[in-house]
């Protein structure tokens, strides 16, 4: 990573062809992998997602508005296998798995859909790896959740899975028995008022009964299993404040008898600090307007390219070269993904930075 970035198109473009002929080569042709990179950079430099400002970021002697028909046959006409997309993430995941997943889905501001999205959470960040499309509001169904885990494991293997994480959308009857006929390891909140049934009394009652006594800043594990949607879970609970900073119960179900089942799930909120980067606060994904759904599709898989590449390099900068200082309250004074957007923006745009890294090294894996 040590090597000096020449500012010139073609030897940028070359290196970059390169390193995505090694990862597509046998199922993109040449012209859509360079359009890809293109893309992925023109992303890191304006950090939209509008046609217009992405084209006049191709670094191409082509003009701006070549570059736009390009952009638009490619979202237009274009098949993206997004198998494909979901492998190079896996490798450029700066740990090893076993993984801890978190599921969760966003709703894309324009048109009826939601994105529903499978993460690898990571240190205060999740890397979406797999996605799926649903042109409807509101929650997804069973079906859409096992396709996408199915999918999953047919890529990287169940073996990959450490445990799934989820919030309260997530409790099905037939979605929980199909985790626990697949032994796949689960922390997911059920809500307060939820009934479950007590295996050894035969008893229904509510949830948050049997937590009644957690204080503020507490736990509490049960150790006998208790019936969850027909379905045997183990029952844990601690008590928060929430946004409005009212006392509130999180009850979790789990798989296996797991005694940090609350401080694991709190990873969860990582997939949500991921929403917001590839949004509002990093590539502002929304700006495009885009409606149709196999479009929206396209796009999303570019971004996370994009948004993986940038935090991977946040990483390396941050444990190599220049540490974010950490503030009063003990944040960090910028995230690890706007560290590393930020210096590839730098080095894509400033000829004279002084980021001496190859920033193309890191879509290569090595």
């Amino acid at each position: 990573f040590n090597s000096v970035m020449t500012t010139k198109v073609q030897d940028k473009n070359t290196k970059l062809v390169a390193v995505l002929l090694h990862h597509f080569g046998e199922n993109m042709n040449l012209a859509r992998i360079k359009l890809f990179g293109m893309f992925i950079c023109a992303l890191c430099k304006v950090q939209t997602v509008g046609f217009e400002k992405l084209a006049t970021a191709f670094e191409t002697r082509s003009k701006s508005e070549s570059s736009l028909r390009r952009i638009q046959r490619f979202m237009a006409e274009y098949c993206l296998d997004t198998d494909l997309i979901a492998l190079l993430v896996f490798k450029l995941l700066p740990h090893k798995p076993p993984f801890r997943l978190a599921m969760d889905r966003t709703n894309w501001k324009f048109g009826s859909s939601n994105i529903l999205t499978l993460a690898v959470v990571y240190q205060g960040v999740a890397f979406p790896i797999l996605y799926r499309m649903m042109p409807k509001f509101g929650n997804s169904n069973t079906g859409e959740r096992i396709a996408l885990l199915e999918r999953y494991i047919r890529l990287f293997g169940v073996e990959t899975i450490d445990c799934l994480l989820a919030d309260r959308e997530f409790v099905g009857e037939h979605w929980l028995d199909y985790l626990n006929q697949h032994r796949i390891k689960y922390h997911i909140r059920i809500r307060g008022n939820f009934y479950v049934d007590a295996p050894h009394s035969g008893k229904r009652i509510k949830a948050s009964w049997l937590f009644s006594d957690v204080k503020i800043g507490s736990c509490k594990f049960l150790h006998r299993i208790y019936y969850v949607n027909n379905q045997l879970c183990y029952l844990s609970a601690s008590k928060i404040r929430n946004k409005q900073g009212k006392p509130e119960l999180q009850i979790i179900v789990s798989f296996n008898k797991e005694h940090n089942a609350q401080e694991i799930y709190k990873e969860r909120w990582q997939i949500e600090t991921a929403f917001r980067a590839l949004k509002s606060s990093g590539f502002n994904i929304e700006d495009t307007h885009l409606t149709d759904i196999e479009r929206i599709d396209k796009l999303f898989a570019l971004v996370i390219v994009a948004f993986t590449r940038a935090y991977v390099v946040g990483i390396y900068v941050h444990l190599n070269l220049k540490m974010i200082k950490i503030k009063k309250h003990g944040r960090r004074e910028k995230s690890l993904f706007k560290l590393g957007l930020t210096v590839i923006a730098n080095v894509l745009l400033n000829p004279k930075n002084n980021w001496k890294i190859d920033v193309f090294k890191f879509l290569s894996c090595t």
